[in-house]
C-alpha cells in the first residue's frame, strides 16, 4: 500500500502556519484527485485546498480549530486504493520510485522513449509536482519530463491537473498543442549587500504592563498577531516620513454624479472614488518609477509592473490587501470591477494567494471611516503607501478672470508615508503633487 502525505500548503509570502477550519472529508472516505480536503485560514487568506492525489483517506493527524505549521503532515491517502496494512509507510521517494518503474519499458522502444522516468513525484528542491494520475498519462503519451514541465497548469497553485494533461494530449494528436510555458526563471544575481538586523518576531513592550482587577484580556487571533509583527517590523526597516497635500477633487465629484447611474447600469456595479484615485495612482507611479520599487540592502529594485494593492477592512477587524495586477494597463472600467471583486472577496474570505501577492505600491482609505487625513505605515517591501481621507465640501478661494471669488469647493487630503532611505522629500513630494494633479484634472 502506497501512501501520500497531504501537507499543510504555504498560502501567501511570509506564511508560516493555517489553521484548520474544516474538515469535508473523514477516514475512510475515498476521493478522486481535486476534491476538496479542508478549508485553512491563515494570517492573508481563506482558501479550500483539493487534493493532489486519488485514493482513501487513512488518517486524519488535526482536528479543526488546530493551527498547524507550513510544511506539516495533515492526514495521509492510500494512493492504490488498498485497505491493507503495511510495515511502515511509504515515503515520497518510495512513490517515486513505484511510479518512475510502473511502467515497462517496450522491446522494440528505446528506454527514453517510454516513459519520462525521472519526473519527480513531489514537488521539492523547486521542482514541480505531479500527481500519480498525471504521470500515469504522461508514461502512456510518451511526454518526456521537459515537454511535462512546460505544459502550462491551471490546478491549486499552478499545477498541472489530470484535465490539464488530457486536454494536451488530445490537442498534440490533432496537431495543435498549445504553447508550452517556460520554466520559471531563476533569480538574477545581485550585487553582495551588507547584513541587515532583522526585527524579532514578537514585538516587545516599552514597559511591563500590569492587568488589574475588571480588566478584560483578549488574545490575538493569528491574523492581528501578524499584523502586529509587520507593523511593528515596518516601523523598524523603514525610516519613515509622511507627506500631506489638499486636493481639489470639484470635477472629480461633478464626473461621478454625472456618471454612476450610467455605469451602474452599463457595468453591474457602483461607481466609487477608488476607481479614479487608483488610476491616478498608477499614472503617477509610470512617471516616477522609483517610488515603483523595493529595497534590497544596498539595492533599489524598481519593478517592471505596476501592482497596487487596495487595504480592505474585514467583518473581524482585521485589515488584508489584495491585489489589482498591472493597473496601469486596465481602464476606469477594468480598475472599478477589480476593486469590487477583490473587496467582496475579501470580506467574504475567497481571496487566492495569488491576489494578495505581488504588490509594488499600497492605497488605504481612511476617508471611509470620515478621517481626514492618516499617516500609514509602509507594507513591506513596498516602499511607500497613499493615504485618503474624506471629501468635504469647504469654502476656498478661487482665482478667476474677473478676480478671487470665495466658492463652495470639494476637498480631501492625500497623504503619502515613504521610506527615507530611497524617497527624499523632493521625489515624495512631487509624486503625491502628481497624483493630486490628475484627480484635480480629471475628465473621466
Amino acid at each position: 500500500m502506497a501512501k501520500f502525505e497531504i501537507k499543510m500548503p504555504k498560502l501567501g509570502e511570509s506564511i508560516t502556519e493555517g489553521t484548520i477550519i474544516s474538515w469535508s472529508v473523514k477516514v475512510g472516505d475515498t476521493i478522486d484527485e481535486d476534491d476538496i480536503l479542508f478549508e485553512v485560514n491563515t494570517a492573508k487568506v481563506s482558501a479550500e485546498i483539493p487534493s493532489p492525489v486519488a485514493g482513501k483517506i487513512l488518517e486524519i493527524l488535526f482536528n479543526e480549530g488546530d493551527t498547524v505549521a507550513v510544511g506539516t503532515v495533515v492526514a495521509i491517502v492510500d494512493i492504490d486504493g488498498e485497505g491493507g496494512d503495511s510495515a511502515e509507510p511509504a515515503s515520497n521517494n518510495d512513490t517515486e520510485k513505484a511510479e518512475a518503474t510502473s511502467a515497462p519499458a517496450t522491446e522494440d522502444k528505446p528506454e527514453a522513449e517510454t516513459a519520462p522516468t525521472n519526473i519527480a513525484v513531489t514537488k521539492n528542491s523547486g521542482d514541480r509536482w505531479y500527481s500519480p494520475v498525471v504521470l500515469d498519462k504522461a508514461r502512456e503519451a510518451k511526454i518526456n519530463k521537459d515537454e511535462l514541465d512546460a505544459i502550462p497548469g491551471t490546478g491549486y497553485e499552478g499545477r498541472l491537473s489530470k484535465h490539464d494533461i488530457e486536454k494536451y494530449i488530445e490537442s498534440k494528436k490533432k496537431g495543435a498543442a498549445p504553447a508550452a510555458s517556460k520554466a520559471k526563471p531563476a533569480a538574477a544575481e545581485r550585487p553582495a549587500s551588507p547584513a541587515q538586523s532583522q526585527p524579532s518576531d514578537t514585538p516587545k513592550p516599552a514597559a511591563q504592563v500590569t492587568v488589574a482587577e475588571g480588566d478584560t484580556v483578549i488574545a490575538m487571533d493569528p491574523v492581528r498577531r501578524i499584523i502586529a509583527d509587520r507593523m511593528t517590523a515596518s516601523k523598524k526597516i523603514s525610516p519613515h516620513v509622511t507627506n500631506v497635500i489638499e486636493v481639489d477633487v470639484t470635477k472629480l465629484v461633478k464626473w461621478r454624479e454625472e456618471n454612476k447611474d450610467s455605469f451602474k447600469k452599463r457595468e453591474g456595479i457602483s461607481l466609487t472614488y477608488m476607481a479614479p484615485i487608483v488610476e491616478a495612482t498608477a499614472k503617477a507611479l509610470k512617471d516616477f518609477p522609483r517610488v515603483n520599487s523595493s529595497v534590497d540592502g544596498y539595492n533599489i529594485i524598481e519593478k517592471k509592473h505596476i501592482n497596487v494593492g487596495v487595504a480592505v477592512s474585514l467583518n473581524d477587524g482585521n485589515l488584508i490587501v489584495p491585489v489589482i495586477k498591472d493597473t496601469d494597463k486596465l481602464s476606469i472600467s477594468g480598475i472599478a470591477a477589480a476593486v469590487n471583486s477583490l473587496a467582496g472577496k475579501a470580506r467574504a474570505n475567497k481571496l487566492m494567494p495569488d491576489e494578495i501577492q505581488g504588490g509594488t505600491f499600497t492605497i488605504t482609505n481612511f476617508g471611509s471611516f470620515k478621517s481626514l487625513f492618516g499617516t500609514p505605515i509602509i507594507n513591506q517591501p513596498e516602499v511607500a503607501i497613499l493615504g485618503v481621507g474624506i471629501i468635504e465640501k469647504k469654502p476656498s478661494i478661487v482665482e478667476t478672470p474677473e478676480g478671487d471669488v470665495i466658492a463652495i469647493r470639494y476637498k480631501m487630503y492625500l497623504s503619502l508615508s515613504y521610506d527615507h532611505r530611497v524617497i527624499d522629500g523632493m521625489l515624495g513630494g512631487n509624486f503625491l503633487y502628481r497624483i493630486a494633479e490628475y484627480l484635480e484634472n480629471w475628465n473621466g
